[in-house]
């Protein structure tokens, strides 16, 4: 299993309307390219010196062929889509991580 992982800094002038568009209409779009399993979107809760606001978002996807598949039908579609509506006033750093285990807390297991 794979995690496409977005790191995004918005400025604060724009992001209440890039945070709808983004739980709206961004990431439920990169769900429907059928890529990827999950989305989760977290608060960075470190202030930037830059300042922004900063959030990762992060996309499961079975293995390293599938995100390469999104990578050659959708990435550019979507990142111009996001270039169109918020054009400067947003920086990204993209990561890819590999789950290489996961533990679930459970009354079994709990200390």
């Amino acid at each position: 299993m794979y995690i496409y992982n977005v790191t995004i800094n918005v400025e604060e002038a724009v992001h209440d309307k890039w945070l709808v568009w983004m739980k709206e209409t961004h990431i439920p779009d990169m769900l429907a390219t059928g890529k990827f399993t999950k989305a989760k979107m977290c608060k960075v809760l470190i202030e930037e010196e830059m300042g922004g606001v900063t959030y990762s978002v992060q996309y499961e996807t079975p293995n390293k062929e599938t995100l390469e598949v999104y990578y050659t039908e959708d990435a550019d579609r979507l990142r111009q889509e996001a270039n169109k509506l918020f054009a400067g006033k947003f920086v990204t750093f993209r990561t890819e991580l590999e789950i290489i285990g996961e533990a679930i807390l459970t009354p079994t297991n709990k200390k």
